[in-house]
């Protein structure tokens, strides 16, 4: 089954940058549509897709010319570079595997640990 480890959060300040990181397990991983998700309270919400051979990508609005999503299928990772940041960009990041990469529901049940990105002054 299909895990993921997310890491490269921490505390930021507005204006600073940020590249997470997500690094899956599992042999799909090179054909896997695959999405960052941030979850700042109840809800986790969707922000950037990419496709699995990374040559579309898709944002939501509100993060748009902000975030960058991109992939290395060789070492099956997942990126997130974020600048600049924004006070209500602080949330907890994951990464999943996705039915589609404009909004798509994620496909794991199982979500990794996520990582912490507080940006604060």
């Amino acid at each position: 089954q299909v895990s993921f480890v997310e890491s490269g959060g921490g505390l930021v300040q507005p204006g600073g940058s940020l590249r997470l990181s997500c690094t899956a397990s599992g042999s799909t991983f090179r054909h896997d549509d695959m999405a960052w998700f941030r979850q700042a309270g109840k809800e986790r919400e969707f922000v950037a897709g990419i496709h699995w051979r990374g040559i579309q990508t898709y944002y939501t609005e509100s993060v748009q010319g902000r975030f960058t999503i991109s992939r290395d299928n060789t070492v099956n990772k997942v990126y997130l570079q974020i600048d600049p940041l924004q006070p209500e960009d602080t949330a907890r990041y994951y990464c999943n595997r996705v039915s589609t990469i404009i909004g798509g529901t994620p496909l794991n049940s199982n979500w990794g640990q996520g990582t912490p990105v507080p940006v604060s002054s």
